[in-house]
């Protein structure tokens, strides 16, 4: 009876250490707080690229991945270029901003 209590008690703490490792973020994958946290800043510099009157925000796609941007489509100028990356680094949350916007 000891013996089954012990290896029920091994298997449940086994499980509950396996449920919070699949939780866990690696190089390439994000937890889940890091994912939520990720789709937060996404959705803040869309919004804040959607609020520039110069930039055409339907042709900008943002996307974000461990507080990292990545702007890419096409924009008019140069200067959109320059001012997308401007507005996506003052986002609060982001930590570097990958611009490949192109010109069109």
């Amino acid at each position: 009876m000891f013996k089954t209590k012990r290896i029920i008690l091994f298997l449940a703490g086994f499980a509950l250490v396996a449920s919070f490792m699949g939780c866990a973020a690696t190089s390439t994958h994000e937890s889940t707080g890091q994912y939520i946290d990720n789709s937060v800043i996404t959705s803040k510099v869309k919004t804040a690229i959607f609020n520039e009157p110069t930039l055409k925000s339907l042709q900008i796609e943002v996307e974000s991945f461990k507080g990292e941007v990545q702007l890419s489509g096409f924009v008019d100028s140069a200067m959109s270029v320059e001012k997308a990356g401007e507005i996506a680094r003052g986002v609060q949350g982001v930590v570097g901003v990958k611009n490949n916007l192109v010109v069109k």
